[in-house]
């Protein structure tokens, strides 16, 4: 378990990652929570008094992680870039359960069901989150049908994002 103050920073350019808001996880503080893990983990406990629980630490390279923090959680911390959040953080070695809609519905599709079951947990847990993340029925149902759609033809979760976007232009 780690206590800390840390600073909310924001990158800049930086490819995939940029314009994110996040917190610095030294090499030191990883180690307490992860001893010689270098690959991304999840993490639980408390930024300020906010629970979270399931939150991946990206690794940075020399030891060190960040912790991304998504609007919604600045929102509720009511936090931006330059403020101090006080967190209290162990490692969650639970891993998240994947939507069951979701199941479901590639159960009725074996292509897709085959392919998914061929990524990789984290993969399957893109899908999963971006599922579980919609905030009406609506989207969800979207979601699942454009998901079991790009498993079908066998893509991972960037190519079906990235074609989404281009459908979205090209209208």
């Amino acid at each position: 378990m780690i206590k800390a103050s840390l600073i909310i920073e924001k990158f800049g350019q930086q490819g995939e990652k940029t314009g994110w808001s996040y917190l610095l996880i030294s090499k030191e503080m990883a180690e307490k929570l992860n001893p010689g893990c270098r690959v991304s983990f999840r993490v639980k406990g408390k930024l300020d008094e906010l629970a979270i629980t399931g939150q991946a630490l990206i690794p940075m390279g020399e030891g060190a992680f960040i912790l991304p923090l998504k609007a919604d959680i600045r929102k509720k911390l009511g936090k931006q870039k330059g403020a101090t959040v006080h967190l209290n953080l162990e490692w969650d070695p639970a891993d998240p359960e994947l939507d069951p809609d979701l199941l479901a519905c590639l159960e009725d599709e074996p292509a897709a069901n085959q392919w998914f079951n061929s990524l990789t947990p984290g993969h399957q847990r893109y899908f999963s989150k971006w599922i579980s993340d919609a905030k009406t029925e609506t989207t969800r149902a979207k979601r699942i049908a454009q998901a079991v759609d790009a498993l079908a033809k066998q893509w991972d979760y960037g190519q079906m994002i990235r074609a989404n976007k281009k459908q979205l232009f090209d209208k």
